[in-house]
């Protein structure tokens, strides 16, 4: 079986024998995580907070849905929640028939009353708990009522799953949002923070690049040289080109270093190798899916 590598990767494999000792290797920074957001269900689109290059924030509100029945819905919950009219009245029902049967059980020892009066009592008596008891369970299934409304509210309205940026904005208010994987979502947001950086290393260095190995990142676009981790390295060789890939996770708090960008990383106690076999199968790689 042959490995295939992801698309974005084949350009940087082409580059990695021409690199002298101590100058790096090529790599290539993308962002930690890019998703597509779409409605979880079917929806004319309110309002959308955000435009293409917004940073977000973790839980901010990006979409919202038109949610005016839901809305109402959530209230109407909450109202039912808070009704304590059937609790009174049960409540009022049993101080009553205590009552009721302490006299009816004063006149049977009095011989005033008959043992049927007062067991019938008992047994109203016992009906007006089973009443409060149906009336406190019924206020309780209000409560989760409410809060099933609210999480049904919630899915009218989009929050970003990280902190990042907006790559793109597709839908806007008045536009209908549909829920499903083959729907056309409204917003593609990435996360930025931390980046992941691949770099594609020879066969030679197989063995050598281990996880939490510290490493520089130095981005040809813009300036500064940036500490990173090794955080994966690949455990089989792709066996067409002679390579494998060791992604690092560099930090990004203030979003300096741009996604998308290619770069030279150097690996603490790593350089690259010299000779032939460092180069064997480099013009090989080939495009994932060929």
């Amino acid at each position: 079986m042959r490995l295939i590598l992801p698309t974005a990767l084949v350009a940087v494999v082409a580059f990695v024998p021409a690199l002298a000792h101590g100058a790096g290797f090529d790599c290539l920074i993308e962002p930690s995580q890019v998703v597509e957001l779409r409605a979880a269900v079917d929806g004319v689109i309110a309002a959308v907070h955000v435009q293409r290059g917004d940073v977000l924030r973790r839980g901010q509100v990006l979409v919202e849905l038109q949610s005016s029945a839901e809305r109402l819905a959530v209230e109407a919950a909450l109202y039912r929640s808070k009704m304590d009219g059937q609790v009174a009245t049960a409540r009022n029902r049993i101080d009553y028939s205590t009552k009721k049967l302490a006299r009816l059980n004063e006149l049977v020892q009095q011989n005033y009353a008959s043992a049927q009066s007062r067991d019938e009592a008992e047994a109203e008596r016992r009906l007006a708990e089973s009443e409060l008891q149906a009336a406190i369970e019924g206020r309780e299934l209000a409560r989760i009522e409410h809060r099933r409304a609210q999480e049904q509210l919630a899915l009218r309205t989009l929050a970003s799953p990280f902190n990042g940026v907006v790559l793109d904005r597709m839908l806007n208010p008045g536009d209908l949002a549909e829920s499903g994987s083959g729907r056309r979502p409204v917003l593609r947001v990435a996360q930025i923070d931390p980046l992941r950086v691949d770099i594609v290393l020879p066969a030679p260095l197989f063995g050598q690049v281990k996880v939490g190995l510290g490493a520089t990142v130095v981005p040809l676009v813009g300036q500064g040289r940036h500490a990173a981790k090794v955080k994966s390295v690949d455990k089989v060789i792709d066996a067409a080109s002679g390579t494998f890939v060791a992604r690092l996770e560099l930090p990004n708090p203030q979003l300096q270093v741009p996604g998308g960008a290619r770069c030279k990383a150097e690996i603490d106690g790593v350089t690259a190798p010299s000779g032939p076999r460092a180069s064997a199968g480099a013009g090989a790689a080939r495009p994932a899916g060929q």
